[in-house]
C-alpha cells in the first residue's frame, strides 16, 4: 500500500519542464505573500473602522481594476510577452501595496485600490499562458495543477501568518505583501527566459477553434458565463466568509488565518494525486460539475442550525477545497485548449476577466445582502448560483457530445 502511494506521489510530480518548476516556485514565493487581499475586508471593518458596506464597495474596486487589468495583461501578453507582463506587473504590485497601508483617506484609498487590482490581474494571464508555453499537452493540467499547488502552498502560508500579522499589526499585511511580490518579480526577471511562440506551431498543432479572438467562441462565451457564477460564489469564500467568521461567529483572527490555511495545505498534499488518479477516468465537465456541488454543500454547512462554528467552518473549507481542486485545474486545460498559441493571452485574459468580473459584482452584492437580509440569505444566494453554472456545465457539455 505505502508503495503504492509512494509511485503515485513519484508519477504525479514526473516529466513536468524545468520552466514548469521555476514558474511554480516563483508562484509560491509570490503567494507566501499573498495576505493583505483576504484579509482586506477586515483591514476596512476593523482597523479603519468602516461598515461592511465601505469593505465591500474597497473590494468591488479591487475588482474593476482587476477587469482592466484581467484584459490588459492577456492581450500583451500575446504582444510583448507573458515574461515582461509578469515582471513589470510584479514590481508594481510590490510597491502599490505598501503605500496602501500608508494611505487614510478613504477617497484615495479607493483610487489606489483600483490601481492596485490593475497591476495585480494582469500577472494571472499572463502566468496562465506562460504555463501553457512551457508544457506539453498531455502535461498541461498536471502543470496547472503545479503552479495551483504552488500557489496554495503559498497561500497557505500566507493566511497563516496573516491573521498573526493582523492581530498585531494590520498595516504589516501590506508591507510584507510589498517585499514579496517585488522578490517575486526580480526572480522571473533573473530566473526565466524569454519565451518565443512559433508561428507555425498553430498549423502543426491541434486546436479546437481556429479563431484568434475569444469573443467570436460563441461556445466558449458561454463556457466563461458559467465560470462566472461559480466565481461569483468562490470570491465569497475568501472575501466575505472571514468578517462573517469574525463579527458573527467571534472567530479570532489567528484562528481565521489557519481555517483558510487549510485550504492550502490540503491542495497541497492531495491535489497533484488527485489530478494523477482521476486521469483519463471522464470528461473534464464532469469533474468541473462535482467540483461545483461540493461548493453548495460548504455554504450549505453555515446554514446547519446549532453546529459549533469551528465544526461548521472546518466542514464549509474542507468542501470547498475539495470542489477547487475539481473545478479550476480543469477550466484552466479547457480554456487552453480552445486557444491557439497566438491566442493564449487572449483566452487567458477573458478566463480572468470572469475572476475580476467575480471580484467586482460578488463582494458589493454579498455585502449589500449581508447588511439588508442576514448572512443566511447570501448563503442561500450562493447556493442558488452554484446550482445555476453546474446545470449551466451539464448543458454545455450535453451541446458539445451533440457536436462530436
Amino acid at each position: 500500500m505505502i508503495k503504492k502511494i509512494t509511485q503515485g506521489y513519484r508519477e504525479s510530480y514526473s516529466s513536468l519542464s524545468r520552466e514548469t518548476w521555476l514558474l511554480s516556485m516563483v508562484v509560491l514565493i509570490n503567494r507566501c505573500g499573498y495576505m493583505a487581499v483576504p484579509f482586506m475586508s477586515m483591514y476596512i471593518t476593523q482597523n479603519l473602522h468602516r461598515s461592511i458596506a465601505d469593505a465591500g464597495l474597497i473590494i468591488t474596486l479591487f475588482g474593476a481594476g482587476s477587469v482592466l487589468g484581467a484584459i490588459a495583461g492577456g492581450y500583451l501578453s500575446d504582444k510583448v510577452g507573458f515574461r515582461s507582463v509578469q515582471i513589470v506587473s510584479l514590481l508594481i504590485s510590490g510597491i502599490l501595496f505598501i503605500l496602501f497601508s500608508q494611505v487614510n483617506t478613504f477617497d484615495h484609498l479607493c483610487l489606489l485600490t483600483v490601481i492596485l487590482g490593475f497591476f495585480v490581474e494582469a500577472f494571472k494571464p499572463a502566468n496562465n499562458s506562460a504555463i501553457a508555453f512551457y508544457s506539453t499537452p498531455e502535461n498541461l493540467t498536471r502543470s496547472y495543477a503545479l503552479n495551483r499547488l504552488a500557489t496554495n502552498l503559498g497561500f497557505g502560508f500566507g493566511t497563516s501568518v496573516g491573521g498573526i500579522l493582523a492581530a498585531i499589526n494590520y498595516d504589516l499585511l501590506f508591507w510584507v505583501d510589498g517585499i514579496v511580490y517585488t522578490l517575486a518579480g526580480a526572480l522571473i526577471l533573473i530566473l526565466l527566459p524569454e519565451g518565443k511562440i512559433n508561428p507555425a506551431s498553430e498549423e502543426e498543432g491541434e486546436t479546437l477553434v481556429t479563431s484568434k479572438s475569444p469573443w467570436s467562441d460563441l461556445f466558449f462565451i458561454r463556457f466563461i458565463a458559467m465560470v462566472t457564477l461559480y466565481m461569483i460564489a468562490f470570491i465569497m469564500i475568501f472575501r466575505i466568509l472571514p468578517v462573517f467568521w469574525k463579527e458573527q461567529m467571534h472567530i479570532g483572527e489567528a484562528t481565521i488565518g489557519i481555517l483558510m490555511a487549510m485550504n492550502g495545505i490540503v491542495i497541497a498534499v492531495f491535489e497533484m494525486v488527485f489530478i494523477q488518479v482521476l486521469r483519463n477516468r471522464h470528461s473534464d465537465y464532469h469533474y468541473i460539475i462535482s467540483g461545483v456541488l461540493c461548493t453548495v454543500f460548504a455554504f450549505f454547512a453555515l446554514l446547519i442550525p446549532g453546529l459549533p462554528a469551528i465544526i461548521a467552518g472546518i466542514l464549509a473549507v474542507f468542501s470547498f477545497t475539495i470542489g477547487e481542486m475539481l473545478t479550476l485545474p480543469y477550466i484552466s486545460t479547457i480554456v487552453i485548449n480552445r486557444a491557439s498559441e497566438q491566442s493564449r493571452g487572449k483566452y487567458s485574459a477573458v478566463y480572468s476577466l470572469s475572476w475580476a468580473v467575480a471580484q467586482v459584482v460578488g463582494p458589493a452584492a454579498g455585502g449589500f445582502i449581508a447588511a439588508g437580509w442576514g448572512y443566511d440569505a447570501l448563503w442561500v444566494t450562493l447556493i442558488v448560483l452554484c446550482l445555476l453554472s453546474a446545470f449551466g456545465f451539464h448543458q454545455l457539455y450535453r451541446s458539445r457530445l451533440s457536436l462530436v
